[in-house]
């Protein structure tokens, strides 16, 4: 989809000033909204869902309640298309995405595969341990919800992470209720299938080093669900959805073995190409994502520990922030993640600039970079991937459609 020239000036004129951070008092669209309902961000906030003070395990079923976390996820279902009921909501979902995707204006049809990719990039085993990973109570709300009112079977859905394993916590809560559901992780065994890849699948928009195999378990579904952690990063400044999708490559285990070319962004503000676009970009990643989420019950300010910090902004008061959000749109979540990390901690490492990928992502038809987008060099070119903005501030929390205006990003705050 292509912006009208008067768009395209006034999107790359507010993309000249640097605004690495959520405090930019205007709230400046660019891009294209996607959704049912476009560039709505559904937000759901329960302080029953988390409970966990320090002892035991975050993950333990005590601390974690399923019954809350199932209503949060429902309420997001039916709240990013205003629907009534939960079965309406996924035949709206599945009838956008094909319909926009050049599919036809047809729902889920059976046998179709859906892959759930996890973000379990502190996982080293198949053995659990306590460094933060995707919520298995999520994952199983999700499993939930596809195989009750999305009305897919359980052998058409797989949950995966192809560099990364899937742990035991997450295994059994989910196969010990939906045994018909396929895992895929880097190494296999133990009731896992080992991830395979498909060689020179992502050959990126400009010569890279990095990995280009893309596990099968993508390339062979249908849709994707891109489930994400609330996080900061190191050298990104925070890893969301565009990031996410990374663990979907044929990387090693060990990350100091992998290229990150294109990861790194410019500290000073300027544009530069960024490989999350095309990750965001590619027909099998981002562009067969049906369903975007960052898992924010517990949150984290780095990569790698433990819940660790509860959230001193209101309405969190002290508490883990015991949040859900869920898109149509990756660019929108992305910038909405953005602004929750840097509004509750404004000193991320590597945080200033961190932004320009999303910047890119919206005009990735014409990007302030000036990079061709193809991430398959089919010699097609990107288009907008979403709408991109900054909130007024972390107290109002409003973007543009809060504000009234026809377009940009609409964060809806779920009951």
């Amino acid at each position: 989809m292509k912006l009208t020239r008067r768009q395209l000036a006034l999107s790359l004129a507010a993309s000249s000033t640097l605004r690495s951070s959520p405090f930019d008092p205007q709230a400046s669209p660019l891009g294209v909204p996607r959704g049912v309902v476009p560039g709505r961000v559904t937000w759901a906030h329960d302080p029953a869902a988390v409970t966990w003070e320090g002892t035991g395990a975050w993950w333990e079923d005590v601390y974690n309640h399923q019954s809350v976390i199932d209503r949060v996820v429902s309420n997001s279902i039916r709240g990013l298309t205003d629907q009534k009921s939960d079965a309406q909501a996924w035949t709206a979902i599945f009838h956008h995405f094909n319909r926009t995707h050049g599919r036809g204006n047809t729902g889920y049809r059976t046998g179709e595969k859906i892959a759930i990719k996890a973000n379990l990039n502190n996982t080293t085993g198949h053995g659990t341990i306590d460094r933060l990973n995707t919520s298995p109570h999520l994952i199983l709300s999700l499993v939930r919800q596809l195989t009750g009112p999305g009305k897919v079977s359980q052998s058409s859905i797989t949950v995966f992470d192809s560099s990364r394993f899937i742990p035991d916590n997450l295994y059994a809560k989910i196969h010990g209720e939906f045994p018909g559901v396929s895992f895929v992780d880097h190494i296999g065994g133990d009731g896992r299938l080992k991830a395979e890849f498909k060689p020179n699948a992502i050959p990126f928009s400009i010569t890279s080093r990095n990995a280009s195999g893309l596990d099968t378990t993508v390339v062979e579904a249908a849709y994707l669900i891109d489930a994400a952690i609330l996080k900061g990063h190191v050298s990104s400044g925070f890893s969301l959805c565009a990031k996410n999708l990374f663990g979907a490559l044929s990387i090693d285990p060990d990350w100091h073995k992998n290229a990150h070319d294109g990861f790194p962004h410019n500290r000073d503000g300027s544009a530069s190409y960024s490989a999350f676009v095309d990750f965001l970009g590619h027909k099998d990643l981002g562009e067969k994502t049906i369903l975007f989420l960052i898992d924010g019950l517990y949150a984290n300010d780095s990569a790698d520990p433990p819940p660790s910090r509860k959230w001193k902004m209101t309405p969190f008061n002290g508490a883990w922030p015991s949040s859900i959000f869920m898109s149509l749109d990756g660019v929108a979540i992305d910038s909405v993640g953005f602004d929750f990390l840097t509004s509750e901690w404004t000193n991320l490492p590597d945080i200033a600039n961190a932004d320009n990928y999303l910047r890119e992502a919206a005009l990735a038809n014409d990007p302030p970079s000036k990079t061709l987008y193809d991430p398959e060099r089919d010699g097609i070119r990107c288009r907008s991937l979403g709408v991109f903005e900054h909130w007024t501030n972390g107290t109002e929390k409003k973007y543009s459609r809060n504000l009234g205006r026809a377009h940009g990003i609409e964060l809806f705050q779920v009951s």
